[in-house]
């Protein structure tokens, strides 16, 4: 054998250097069927693929590409009406940026960006992981958050993946005292998604232990700098259209979403009381709440770093208040310690039977969440 030949058969292949190669794999064939059950159920009813992944919040993403945000707020019936003032700029900004480089069209832009940012996602989760678990559980965490049921949403034109990796890689930033990274990275979060706030709180606690018990000044940063893409955010609402709360406004008005402490208690006590009367999305909103109610107990029983730990606590209790939202799939899979907790947590059989349960779950709401408009993501 020729030394080239040695050498090259030595050289590691381009997958064998893509770290979390299982997860990885796995997300990318969850992303490959569905977009096959996508095209056979476009030649059925006679639609475009394209136009079938641009659905839900994808719409209003591709409206704000197009048209920008309101200068006023639209009003129906005596309140704020639907409009893109809900969707925070990032993502629009991001495909209207790609769009003219590329030339492509935005939601073409669109499903890229969101299928590669959901795999940046799942890799920088899987380093945050290993930080504090060690390689075979981040492994475990990985392949698991490939196929969280909520991860149906990488085929559609959200800024969950952007926002996930901007947070996951923020917490590891905390956790090495990288402040000003953290900080940075908060702020792209906080400008992405109102859910970037939970990053600001788990952030603002991190930053008040390191004060208070080590004299860590220097973490002020983080806490100054995580914060600025809301509040300019706002800031640009208000200017522009001329009303201070423009984006709660429009939250309420436009989809009934609002605040409310007894919303949790509300899921729990209509099934528990009456098993078959809540609707299907009563039925998620259920198992949902449950399922994260006993993922806070496994992730406080890990003792997972404070950053980390913070960001899971607030994020379910952020969903949990959030009507009519709630801790349906989607946001469940938003609170990642939750599918790291359980990743760290149980292996052997155990495991493989969340995993099994968990991939179920993802193709049930893949079906139902690109065949129907049934239930809303």
């Amino acid at each position: 054998m020729s030394s080239d030949l040695a050498t090259a058969m030595k050289t590691p292949t381009i997958w064998r250097r893509i770290p979390f190669r299982r997860a990885v794999g796995a997300y990318l064939l969850v992303r490959l069927a569905t977009l096959v059950f996508v095209i056979v159920d476009d030649r059925l009813r006679h639609t475009g693929l394209v136009d079938h992944l641009s659905i839900w919040d994808g719409e209003w993403f591709l409206q704000a590409v197009a048209h920008g945000w309101p200068s006023h707020l639209p009003m129906a019936n005596g309140h704020v009406a639907a409009n893109t003032a809900a969707f925070f700029p990032v993502l629009a900004l991001v495909m209207r940026a790609l769009a003219a480089v590329t030339g492509l069209s935005a939601a073409v832009v669109g499903l890229w960006v969101s299928a590669l940012t959901g795999l940046s996602a799942l890799i920088a989760i899987g380093y945050l992981a290993r930080e504090f678990a060690g390689q075979e559980k981040a492994e475990r965490a990985a392949l698991l958050f490939a196929v969280a049921p909520g991860a149906f949403i990488f085929n559609l034109i959200y800024a969950e993946g952007i926002l996930l990796t901007c947070v996951s890689l923020g917490l590891l930033a905390l956790m090495r005292r990288k402040w000003v990274v953290a900080g940075v990275l908060g702020a792209v979060a906080s400008a992405t998604s109102p859910v970037g706030m939970v990053f600001v709180a788990a952030c603002a606690l991190t930053v008040l232990l390191a004060v208070v018990r080590e004299r860590e000044w220097k973490s002020l940063w983080a806490l100054a700098l995580s914060p600025v893409g809301f509040v300019t955010w706002m800031a640009y609402l208000w200017v522009h259209t001329g009303t201070l709360m423009a984006w709660r406004l429009t939250e309420r008005g436009g989809w009934r979403s609002y605040p409310s402490l007894a919303y949790p208690v509300h899921i729990l006590t209509q099934f528990l009381f009456n098993p078959a009367s809540p609707t299907m999305t009563g039925q998620i909103l259920f198992f949902g709440t449950v399922v994260s109610i006993l993922g806070v107990v496994v992730i406080c029983k890990e003792h997972q770093p404070t950053p980390v730990l913070a960001y899971g606590i607030f994020s379910v209790v952020f969903f949990a208040v959030s009507a009519p939202v709630g801790l349906r799939p989607r946001f469940v899979m938003l609170a990642f310690p939750l599918v790291i907790g359980a990743a760290t947590r149980w292996s052997g059989w155990r495991y493989r039977l969340i995993l099994i349960l968990s991939m179920m779950l993802l193709a049930l709401m893949t079906i139902e969440e690109m065949s129907s408009f049934a239930v809303f993501p």
